[in-house]
C-alpha cells in the first residue's frame, strides 16, 4: 500500500500541482489510516473499512470536523486515484453517508487591530525589523496565502504599476495590488539586502535562504507575543482580514475572487456573512427603530 500512496502523492504533486502543505497533510493522513486499517493491498480498502476507519475518527474529541473530512477526502482520493487505475474494482465511499462540513466564519481582525499591529515599534526587532514590517505589510496588503508568499520572487513585485505576481493553488496566475505602504515597507527591506536581483526569493530566513511558509508562521507568533496580543493570530487571518475589509468598503465579489485567487465564487462568499454582520450591527446602532427603548 505504502507503494501506492507514494504514487498517488507523485499524482497529485504532478498531474494536480497540489501545495506542499497539502500534500504533507495528505501523507499523514494516509499513514494513519494505514496504522488504524492495517491494510495491505488496495483490495482490502472495503467499505465496512471505511466505515470503521470514520468511525475511529469521530470518537477523538481532540478532532475538529474540518479535519475529519481533510482525512476522509484524502482517502476518498486514494480510492479514486485506485479505481482509474484498475487497482480496484469500485469505490468503497458509494453509498457511505460522510458527516458534512462544518460552516465557520472566519477569523479576522478589525481595521483598528491591523492598524496597531502594522505600526507597533518594530525597530526593537534588531535586524530583521524591516522584513517582519515588510512581510506583514504585504500579507494584509494583498491577502496572499503563506505558502504563496514564501514562494515570491523579487521580479513577481511590480513597484511602478502597484501589482505583485502570485502563483496560487494549481499554478494559477494571478495579479494581486499592494498598497503604497506596504511596497514602502518592502522597498526598505530590499535596500538593507546586500543583493536583490529579480530571480532571488523576495523574504530572506537567518541563513539568507528562502523564508519557509513555517518561518512566516513562526514570524507572525513572534510579533503576537511580542505585542502581548490578546487573540489568536495567524497569518491566514491576514488574508481574512483583506477580504473582509474589502467588502466592508464596498468591493464586489468577482473582483475580491479574482484578488484571492478562489477557483469558486461559493469560497468567496462566505466573506458576505462576515460583511452582513458588519452591517447589521451598523444598523443596530443606527437605525432609530432597531435600538431597544426603555421605560416604555
Amino acid at each position: 500500500m505504502q507503494e501506492h500512496i507514494v504514487g498517488f502523492l507523485s499524482y497529485l504533486r504532478g498531474s494536480r500541482q497540489y501545495s506542499a502543505h497539502t500534500l504533507r497533510a495528505y501523507e499523514a493522513d494516509l499513514k494513519e489510516f494505514l496504522e488504524i486499517s492495517k491494510v495491505k493491498a488496495p483490495s482490502e480498502i472495503e467499505r465496512g473499512v471505511v466505515r470503521g476507519y470514520i468511525a475511529d475518527l469521530q470518537k477523538k474529541k481532540n478532532l475538529s470536523r474540518n479535519s475529519l473530512l481533510r482525512k476522509i477526502s484524502a482517502l476518498r482520493s486514494l480510492t479514486r486515484f485506485l479505481v482509474e487505475r484498475s487497482l480496484m474494482s469500485a469505490s468503497p465511499f458509494v453509498g457511505l453517508i460522510l458527516p458534512k462540513k462544518e460552516k465557520l466564519l472566519p477569523k479576522f481582525m478589525t481595521e483598528d487591530e491591523v492598524s496597531s499591529l502594522l505600526e507597533a515599534p518594530f525597530a526593537s526587532a534588531g535586524r530583521f525589523s524591516l522584513r517582519d514590517r515588510a512581510l506583514l505589510e504585504i500579507l494584509y496588503s494583498s491577502g496572499v496565502r503563506r505558502a504563496e508568499l514564501s514562494s515570491l520572487n523579487i521580479g513577481d513585485v511590480d513597484f511602478n504599476g502597484g501589482f505583485i505576481r502570485v502563483f496560487g493553488k494549481g499554478s494559477r496566475e494571478r495579479l494581486v495590488p499592494a498598497g503604497n505602504q506596504a511596497l514602502s515597507a518592502l522597498r526598505a527591506y530590499l535596500d538593507s539586502r546586500p543583493s536583490r536581483h529579480g530571480g532571488e526569493p523576495l523574504f530572506l530566513n537567518s541563513l539568507n535562504s528562502r523564508l519557509s511558509e513555517q518561518g512566516i508562521a513562526l514570524i507572525v507568533k513572534k510579533w503576537k507575543n511580542h505585542l502581548h496580543w490578546p487573540k489568536r493570530l495567524t497569518p491566514h487571518m491576514f488574508r481574512h482580514s483583506f477580504a473582509t475589509h474589502l467588502l466592508n468598503a464596498g468591493c464586489d465579489l468577482r473582483s475580491l475572487q479574482e484578488m484571492l485567487g478562489h477557483k469558486n465564487l461559493s469560497n468567496t462568499q462566505i466573506y458576505t456573512h462576515i460583511s452582513l454582520e458588519h452591517l447589521k450591527d451598523v444598523y443596530g446602532k443606527a437605525h432609530p427603530r432597531s435600538r431597544i427603548s426603555h421605560g416604555r
